[in-house]
């Protein structure tokens, strides 16, 4: 099967007569109940539980990114402060964290408000017995995402943080956070960035991912590698082996509805498999970045488009 290009998806997905196509409920129910663990916290905290009895542990993300007003970003904070309740009520805390973009807290409109929302979502995780994970944007953020995390960690040292292996810069952004305590997850990017920043093919992407991997195994941080490819799965298997890397020192992460029987194998073998579990209503944009990031799922998106099945 020919394979679409990112970017052509990218594209596409940008055009408002295709994303008013794809959000009609008979297209949108079928496509968010594969990716997105539903609307609100408690639906998304059920889906969790869930994950949770089967041996899995989880990363939840409320949706929505780039807050164009402080009211915005008040919203998303206080999203995570109910998420945070939600999971503390129902005892998952111990094998459930949340991820965060800066993004969607304020990063935006001003770099020390997002730090200030961070913080507080920091606070709460901290007081309910979990940590925060700010998620990677488009590049354009990357210097403030890493300078918001590097103050986060100052008084919540877990705070982790994400690089993407297709950026030219990244294999520098390991060397700097692989430090002892410092949780780091890795995965390949899906964002449309221009060629001088960012690797192109599927190839270079993955080589950068090998390359970066092997220097989080190598030192004494929690690397988390977040990716689907069975051929990375199994050489960072092989390198955390060669690193010495005892089983719980490090995990991968998938996303909910894709390769999920893979997930359960893996964690069933002694691995620590975490899933990244989205929810909420603006799931337009996470839903064509996985696209992106996964072109083959276009077939399962284009079935839905047509037939609704």
């Amino acid at each position: 099967m020919r394979v679409v290009p990112r970017s052509l998806i990218l594209t596409v997905a940008g055009n408002p007569t295709v994303r008013r196509l794809v959000a009609t409920p008979s297209v949108s129910r079928h496509l968010v109940s594969r990716f997105v663990a539903g609307v609100s916290a408690e639906q998304a905290v059920a889906v969790a539980a869930t994950l949770v009895a089967e041996g899995l542990a989880v990363s939840l993300d409320h949706l929505g990114e780039g807050a164009v007003a402080e009211v915005d970003a008040e919203s998303a904070v206080r999203a995570y402060l109910d998420l945070l309740a939600c999971l503390s009520a129902r005892d998952l805390t111990d094998r459930a964290e949340v991820s965060v973009k800066l993004s969607a807290v304020g990063q935006r409109l001003e770099e020390a408000l997002a730090l200030r929302n961070a913080s507080r979502i920091c606070a709460a995780a901290e007081q309910a017995g979990t940590t925060v994970t700010l998620d990677a944007e488009d590049h354009t953020l990357t210097d403030s995402t890493l300078r918001v995390h590097a103050e986060l960690r100052r008084r919540w040292p877990r705070t982790g943080a994400v690089l993407q292996a297709y950026l030219h810069r990244t294999l520098e952004d390991c060397r700097a956070l692989a430090v002892e305590g410092a949780r780091v997850r890795l995965c390949k990017g899906a964002y449309a960035e221009p060629p001088e920043l960012a690797f192109r093919t599927s190839h270079e992407v993955a080589r950068s991912f090998v390359r970066c991997a092997n220097i989080l195994l190598a030192e004494g941080g929690y690397p988390m590698f977040a990716t689907h490819d069975p051929r990375l799965i199994d050489i960072v298997a092989e390198r955390a082996r060669w690193y010495g890397r005892p089983p719980g020192s490090f995990e991968y992460q998938m996303l909910y509805g894709v390769r999920p029987a893979e997930q359960r194998r893996l964690a069933a073998a002694g691995d620590t498999i975490r899933v990244y579990l989205p929810y909420g209503s603006d799931w337009y944009s996470y839903l064509t970045r996985r696209l992106a990031e996964r072109p083959r799922n276009v077939a399962f998106f284009l079935r839905a488009l047509v037939s609704g099945d």
